[in-house]
């Protein structure tokens, strides 16, 4: 695990410091900086940057991570203070998504991210991404990419995309047969760690990979279910919102995210237990409708039941459920029914 020292402007928040764990860091100190604005050249200002350098060096800290996005030259100058790998909450974020990226699809998406986010690095500076090493942050499409010129990066992009099209294709083509047997797609959306994977498991009935580490879901998976009636819907699980997602993962991610524009129901998942709640369920739906999926209909799904001191309370505005104890499933499958046309089987 690398030593890091976390630093936020105003506050940091919980959600920077499970960033930085799930990407295997070991946190040591933390930084706030309260500016009106950015300081172009080192984005905390000179004196910050003194204080931060003295606090690596007190705490043995190898990884500064910030949790706002950096310009290529606030990058490139806080490295050359510091004297120690920076990186912000974007590159951070695409860090995790390679290591947890398992099928060719989710890496080839997660690699198209990380170089689009590279090539802005590379303007400038030649051996700033050689300077890096390994660990945190450079995980992914290798070293070797990284010191290749911009030629070769954007030569890498347009292969990738040309395959991920593919992949477009290919999915096209299982839609298209669904259309043709009329049967439904149910699509499971919601910030990461609200306990999609383990709704999924609970619906499908499959034992499929549940974790309380964020983004532990980056491939779509699919499987048939049965709901009251002796019918059949297609449910649909992929990966996890989170505020301020990259535009370069929402870009490389189509293909994953067209499921869930095509899906004919979205079962919107929110932790009912997170008291920041509300606000990430406007993070998801601002999603929804940055990737043309803000208009399908939609059935709010408050899942952690069983975390809450009363449990058997209702939701007004939703389905409450507990995927780990079974509580609420019956009424969401039954209100799925009401929603879908399923097929009878």
């Amino acid at each position: 695990m690398e030593n890091a020292i976390l630093v936020g402007c105003h506050e940091l928040d919980d959600e920077l410091r499970e960033l930085a764990k799930s990407a295997g860091a070991r946190i040591v100190g933390e930084v706030v900086q309260n500016r009106d604005r950015p300081d172009r050249a080192t984005f905390i200002g000179k004196g910050k940057v003194e204080e931060l350098r003295e606090q690596t060096v007190a705490d043995g800290a190898v990884l500064v991570i910030f949790d706002e996005d950096l310009s290529p030259s606030q990058a490139r100058n806080l490295e050359e203070e510091l004297h120690v790998k920076v990186i912000d909450r974007t590159g951070l974020i695409l860090d995790i998504f390679a290591a947890r990226a398992r099928t060719k699809e989710g890496k080839l998406q997660v690699e198209l991210a990380q170089l689009n986010y590279r090539l802005t690095r590379l303007a400038g500076s030649s051996d700033y991404l050689s300077r890096l090493g390994g660990g945190i942050g450079t995980r992914g499409p290798g070293e070797t990419k990284l010191e290749t010129d911009r030629r070769q990066l954007r030569k890498r992009i347009s292969t990738l995309k040309k395959e991920i099209e593919q992949i477009c294709k290919h999915r096209q083509l299982h839609r298209d047969r669904r259309r043709r047997d009329h049967m439904p797609l149910v699509s499971l959306v919601g910030y990461t760690n609200a306990g999609k994977s383990t709704l999924f498991r609970a619906l499908s009935k499959e034992d499929t990979l549940v974790s309380s580490r964020l983004f532990s879901t980056l491939d779509t998976l699919i499987r048939r279910i049965k709901v009251p009636g002796n019918s059949t819907v297609l449910l649909s699980d992929t990966v996890g919102f989170i505020r301020k997602l990259p535009h370069q993962l929402v870009s490389a991610f189509r293909a994953t995210l067209e499921e869930v524009v095509e899906s004919d129901l979205i079962l919107h998942v929110i932790d009912a237990s997170d008291p920041h709640r509300d606000d990430k369920r406007k993070v998801v739906l601002d999603v929804l409708k940055e990737i043309g999926a803000g208009d399908h209909v939609q059935l709010t799904v408050y899942n952690k039941a069983d975390l809450l001191p009363d449990p058997s309370r209702q939701i007004a505005d939703g389905i409450l459920v507990s995927a780990v104890t079974g509580q609420g499933l019956e009424r969401l499958l039954d209100q799925i029914v009401l929603n879908v046309n399923p097929v009878r089987v």
